[in-house]
């Protein structure tokens, strides 16, 4: 029975990152909504652990960065991926390192990440991320950020969707009208009643998961984001083990293992194998193990057909699901409702029309389909490497150990075996080394009005990214200083406006600027930046960026990707720059 009556612009279905993000977002564009989650806490289980520099670069725009990387494992400690055939064990082959990769933004990556943002990944599983995404929307919204809640009904009425939510424990109904609905329910609900369909590889492989504590410390390997075991003895032993903190390191308090099945086998490990099994992977038969769950999934490589149904916008996985490879699943979704908030804020204030919306699917559909097939591609590239050099999961068992033996043997031999296995697993940077994937990814249509220039043009295995101010880039970050303070470029937007960055000579754009602002009511920051302007270009990398003369002018959106840009100047500066802003709220000319 419907107890009570509520009336918001957003309703937000769905409490994990994507949604729990997309309430944060919601509340600094002052964007009134309601979020309803039905379970009654965050995960209980690690999952995404890895947030990749875009993500933290947009948790840093939402102050958030500071909790999550106090909390999180810096770049430093999580930088390589390792290969090895077991932690332990007094075998021939135990314990033998079989390659080792550096990724995520350490190592030989380092200096570019740390070049290409103002901060840089990091790590931290959602069990600890999640609270602190939830106290964040608690304390902007509160009582609004309802847990225990699930959607049982929705209708769109037209001019707004009705939504009949129940209270779990007390079955006490609520109706919520919304003008729209962020669905974040990794599409267990509104997509299917809606009749929205996910399409391409449902089932690639099965996975097992293990959530455990162990003491590793004696034979912990530092510094790896993820460390692959192959069994020399046994095939169906391929697994990934991660550290899940609280403490980083050697001293690890918690970990996750997968284990990789073939797709379709039903011989799924359960709570009473699982613990041998670790202890064989690991090559340690005595060790002290305490399970806190375990949980088989499958992989799948699936994008929604669309990513909005009339007033109901999908997000996160309800939108795509893609392998873990690469770290985009999350990271990806944060990014979509980061895209989205900003045009709902300027809809439901009046700022701009309906249409704007469509550009959130034109610009953020391309981007799911992207990553789907890369991290597909990663996910493929990772086995045929090991088959390649004989070590796959699909060498005869019985010449599995001798292929081992061959690999590691100390003759010229082996030698030369291992040089061209090290330049196979080099192309695996592709996966852990994909900064362009991370932050390169750009909207060639929507909300933006391309200018006809290029950008440079992307390396193949997307592990070099190259800043640029075209339209529908994310804006090079550059670091800058005012009056004594230092700032990024990516701070002129603030948490909800656009900024306008110019050369040194660029006053009449930001004159303009000012006029454009309340003509259309919305907010734009303008920086004059180089010598002798306001803003000193610190380590000179803007001037080397910014495309533009000392007299043009580059837009940004609140989501730091570029509108529009000028080269040079105008004799109608007001005039070009409002019919620019005009065409990127798609307000009609």
């Amino acid at each position: 029975m419907t107890r009570r009556t509520i009336e918001v612009p957003v309703l937000i279905v769905g409490g994990g990152g994507c949604g729990l993000s997309a309430s944060i977002f919601c509340s600094d564009h002052g964007v009134a909504h309601l979020l309803v989650e039905r379970h009654a806490g965050t995960s209980t289980i690690p999952k995404a652990h890895y947030h990749n520099q875009r993500t933290m670069e947009i948790f840093r725009q939402h102050g958030l960065d500071e909790e999550v990387t106090e909390h999180a494992a810096p770049v430093e400690t999580f930088g390589k991926v390792r290969w090895l055939t077991s932690l332990g064990g007094d075998r021939p082959l135990d314990a033998r390192l079989i390659q080792e990769l550096d990724g995520f933004g350490g190592g030989v990556s380092h200096e570019r990440y740390a070049a290409a943002g103002p901060i840089l990944p990091a790590r931290l599983p959602q069990i600890r991320l999640e609270p602190i995404l939830r106290r964040h929307a608690e304390q902007h919204n509160p009582g609004r950020i309802l847990f225990g809640h699930e959607l049982v009904a929705l209708s769109d009425e037209g001019e707004h969707m009705t939504a009949e939510v129940r209270d779990v424990e007390t079955g006490e109904s609520t109706r919520v009208t919304a003008q729209y609905v962020i669905a974040a329910d990794g599409g267990r609900t509104v997509g299917p009643a809606l009749g929205v369909q996910m399409h391409g590889l449902p089932g690639m492989r099965d996975i097992t998961t293990v959530y455990f504590s162990a003491d590793l410390s004696e034979w912990w390997r530092e510094g790896a984001h993820m460390t692959h075991f192959l069994n020399p003895y046994k095939a169906d032993l391929f697994s990934n083990l991660f550290e899940m903190g609280p403490t980083w390191g050697r001293h690890c308090e918690e970990w996750v293992m997968h284990f990789h099945l073939t797709a379709g086998d039903s011989a799924r490990l359960d709570e009473q194998s699982i613990v041998p099994k670790i202890r064989e992977v690991l090559g340690l038969p005595s060790l002290d193990v305490t399970l806190h769950g375990v949980t088989s999934w499958t992989v799948q490589g699936l994008l929604a057909d669309r990513y909005r149904q009339g007033r109901v916008l999908f997000a996160g996985d309800a939108a795509h699901r893609q392998p873990p490879t690469v770290g985009l699943g999350l990271n990806t979704g944060i990014q979509d409702v980061h895209n989205l908030v900003w045009k709902l804020a300027a809809v439901v204030t009046g700022r701009a029309p309906d249409g704007l919306l469509d550009t959130y699917e034109t610009e953020r559909r391309p981007i799911g389909e992207h990553n789907i097939d890369w991290a597909v591609a990663a996910a493929s590239h990772n086995q045929a490497i090991l088959g390649a050099i004989g070590l796959g999961p699909h060498t005869p068992p019985d010449r599995r150990e001798q292929m081992f033996a061959k690999y590691f043997d100390p003759s010229p031999i082996g030698v030369a075996g291992r040089a061209r296995a090290a330049e196979m697993f080099a192309t695996a940077r592709g996966g852990y080394q994909a900064h362009d994937v991370e932050i390169g990814y750009a909207y060639e249509e929507g909300a933006v009005v391309p200018d006809g220039g290029r950008p440079p043009p992307r390396v193949p295995l997307r592990d070099v990214y190259h800043p640029t101010t075209c339209p529908g880039h994310l804006l090079p970050h550059a670091w800058l200083e005012r009056d004594g303070r230092r700032l990024s470029t990516h701070d002129l937007t603030g948490t909800s406006g656009f900024a306008l960055l110019t050369g040194p000579a660029g006053t009449p754009w930001c004159e303009a600027a000012a006029q454009v602002a309340e003509k259309l009511s919305i907010p734009i920051t303008t920086a004059r930046i180089g010598e002798d302007a306001e803003f000193a270009d610190v380590d000179g990398r803007w001037e080397a960026f910014r495309q533009i003369t000392d007299e043009g002018a580059v837009l940004a959106r609140p989501d730091n990707h570029v509108a529009w840009r000028s080269t040079g100047g105008s004799e109608d500066p007001a005039g070009v720059l409002a019919d620019a802003v005009a065409r990127v709220l798609h307000h009609v000319q």
